[in-house]
């Protein structure tokens, strides 16, 4: 199983902060560098910093030789699918062949409200956005000469982009999330690599089962599609360490607020399937989800400045993680 991180960088990510975290990743042997694709959190202020996703991934390209890197992900609800293709084709290219085109309906009602972007409240119309935006998306990358689409939010007439990807297809297209009515339909149908978001071994067993019956049922092979699975992390040695770590979620989490570590610990573990524990403890965790069938997995990065929590996960975990 690969291992990955994904920086949540809406919660304060500079440019020495990206900059010390590409470095970081890239010498630990970390499989990849993911990013989350947000103007802001979702709580009400204080806001913090927050590096648009194309221009950091584009100095990420240009500054690492090994990881592989993308949105985790990219909201078609804010992006431009036509323009995202575009970039992520030649990032694709930039990069020797390592971006991951992570696409995703769209959530986070405040920065949508914010800058004005229609996020639409009924999950149906998301839903036909994001199928519609893979179609073009898919289109534009995968298709042979000019296409043309006529949809009810995007239009192709014959369109093609230049240069060609270099990469037959294109970068890969990653699919987040886990409902089986929607998400996981669309996974069977376009994506090189699904990503079930927050989910325990059990969990991710029975999503990524209900996957192969999708992609069984319209013809394709399960096995060409990637599984992978993205969790939070809450990893320390001691008492104070855990009490350290906490206070980035405190800071984050609105509902964490008042918690003590030892709640917010027990509340990430129950509810969101988080790694919690010590190091030992997380290595259990970490290859329960390899048995299930976690080909990667996404370790979501809260802390932004937190590189000591990294520096524990390289040296205590990831030489035992399968």
């Amino acid at each position: 199983m690969e291992i990955s991180i994904e920086s949540e960088a809406q919660f304060g990510m500079t440019w020495p902060r990206w900059q010390a975290l590409i470095k970081q990743v890239e010498a630990a042997g970390f499989a990849g560098l993911f990013r989350s694709d947000h103007f802001t959190i979702q709580n009400a202020p204080p806001d913090q910093d927050a590096l648009e996703l194309i221009v950091s991934l584009t100095y990420l390209a240009a500054n690492t030789q090994r990881v592989h890197f993308g949105p985790l992900v990219a909201p078609v609800s804010m992006r431009d699918p036509i323009m995202l293709a575009r970039q992520a084709s030649q990032l694709d290219d930039l990069s020797g062949g390592r971006m991951i085109l992570g696409i995703g309906a769209g959530w986070n009602a405040r920065e949508h409200q914010m800058f004005g972007y229609p996020l639409s409240s009924d999950n149906a119309t998301r839903f036909a956005r994001l199928q519609e935006a893979l179609e073009v998306i898919t289109l534009l990358l995968r298709g042979e000469g000019y296409v043309s689409f006529a949809g009810r939010f995007y239009q192709l007439k014959e369109a093609a982009l230049f240069p060609r990807p270099t990469r037959p297809g294109g970068p890969r297209i990653l699919i987040g999330g886990s409902g089986p009515k929607r998400t996981l339909p669309l996974a069977a149908r376009y994506a090189d690599i699904w990503n079930g978001d927050s989910l325990s071994p059990a969990g991710f067993g029975e999503r990524s089962a209900r996957l192969d019956d999708a992609a069984l049922k319209i013809g394709r092979d399960p096995k060409t599609i990637k599984r992978t699975n993205s969790v939070f992390v809450l990893c320390a040695r001691t008492p104070e360490e855990f009490e350290r770590r906490a206070a980035g979620y405190r800071r984050f989490v609105a509902e964490f607020a008042r918690l003590s570590w030892e709640e917010i610990g027990h509340k990430l573990r129950t509810e969101w399937s988080a790694l919690v524990g010590t190091p030992a403890e997380v290595v259990e965790q970490v290859n329960a989800l390899a048995e299930a069938g976690v080909e990667e997995l996404m370790l979501h990065w809260v802390d932004t400045a937190d590189s000591e929590a990294l520096d524990l996960f390289v040296e205590q975990v990831l030489p035992h993680a399968r």
